[in-house]
């Protein structure tokens, strides 16, 4: 009796496994996307909106 190299178990499981990992690395890059999108629209201010006015960022 021989070993197989590959049961279908393991195809089966590569496949799910590639699916997983295509749809987690698109699930990154829509929040890296948005993430980019929103920094952009922020105005000259936007990242120091939380100091008080007349404080001039360095």
């Amino acid at each position: 009796m021989t070993i197989r190299a590959e049961h279908e178990m393991h195809r089966r499981r590569l496949g799910r496994n590639v699916g997983l990992g295509v749809t987690l690395a698109a699930f990154i890059l829509v929040v890296f996307g948005l993430t980019v999108a929103k920094v952009s629209q922020l105005g000259e201010r936007g990242a120091f909106a939380h100091a008080p006015p007349g404080v001039v960022a360095r």
